[in-house]
């Protein structure tokens, strides 16, 4: 029987937050069926990344806030063992119900996010390193899994120039977006001797950071939209982006004058604001393109 810390640790409304690469990939998926769709949500959202979560904490040992939990109780050695069986379920069910090009993915998957957290490589202390290993993994790669999850299709169509682009703009995403979340614990990753993007940037510059990366993000969305499906869609996802636009401009400008304000529960809330538009638009764009109402 889990036990609540362990529960707790999983995260599992943080699957919430990294929702929009697979909705993104939903969006632009030629071969859907209904169960590839079950079955690679589940194994995503409800093992792959609960176990990241489970994994990362077991090592972190974190006392104070993180990223879906504000007051985090005690890690027990059962979290370590929940987090191994959660990837082996993943991959053993991907094999089962999908196809080994996608259990191939969620393996490398899981062992980039333990290379990211055990002590004996910890690239989440290098913040060059932590952060491009996110920004590529939680973004493209995890975008090329999900599609090749939904899809089951031959690994060489992930290669077509429409899912590279898309990849490399989940990456472009999380490219300012990931050192946001970890603006708040300065403190807590100088303790673990973890010298993160955000500790290199400092608070106000991670806030700079993040402005230039996201007009770059949305830059190449709309060229993207234009490119590939019609200027009427990049209008539709710039209005998405208004109340994230919105929330981050008043959250700096507090920051700006107490950095303070540079904390969990606020940088939670742009979590939530910027996962909400991004899942409420690719929901709406898979509705429309897919004309999925119609059938």
């Amino acid at each position: 029987m889990l036990s609540k810390s362990t529960l707790l640790h999983l995260r599992l409304p943080f699957s919430y937050f990294l929702l929009p690469a697979y909705l993104f990939a939903l969006g632009i998926s030629p071969n859907l069926s209904e169960k590839n769709l079950l079955w690679s949500f589940l194994i995503i959202h409800f093992l792959l990344y609960p176990a990241s979560n489970g994994y990362n904490s077991y090592f972190d040992k974190d006392q104070k806030s993180i990223g879906g939990l504000k007051n985090p109780p005690p890690v027990t050695r059962d979290l370590y063992y929940i987090s191994i069986l959660l990837d082996v379920l993943a991959i053993v069910l991907s094999l089962i119900y999908i196809n080994s090009g996608f259990a191939i993915l969620v393996f490398v998957y899981g062992l980039v996010s333990k290379a990211y957290s055990h002590p004996s490589i910890r690239l989440k202390k290098y913040p060059i390193a932590g952060w491009l290993t996110v920004v590529l993994f939680q973004g493209a790669f995890t975008f090329l899994m999900c599609y090749e999850g939904i899809n089951a299709l031959p690994f060489e169509n992930l290669l077509h120039s429409k899912v590279v682009q898309s990849a490399a703009l989940t990456s472009l995403l999380l490219c300012g977006s990931y050192p946001l979340t970890q603006v708040y614990q300065h403190e807590e990753d100088n303790l673990h001797g973890d010298r993160t993007m955000s500790i290199l940037l400092g608070v106000k510059g991670t806030f700079y950071f993040a402005l230039l990366f996201f007009s770059l993000a949305v830059a190449c969305f709309v060229w993207y939209f234009q490119q590939f499906f019609s200027m009427q869609w990049a209008v539709i996802f710039l209005l998405f982006l208004i109340p994230v636009l919105i929330y981050f401009t008043v959250w700096f400008a507090l920051v700006v004058k107490n950095t303070r304000k540079a904390s969990h529960s606020l940088a939670m809330w742009q979590n939530f604001v910027a996962a909400t538009c991004l899942n409420g638009f690719f929901v709406y764009f898979f509705i429309e393109t897919s004309h999925i109402l119609q059938l």
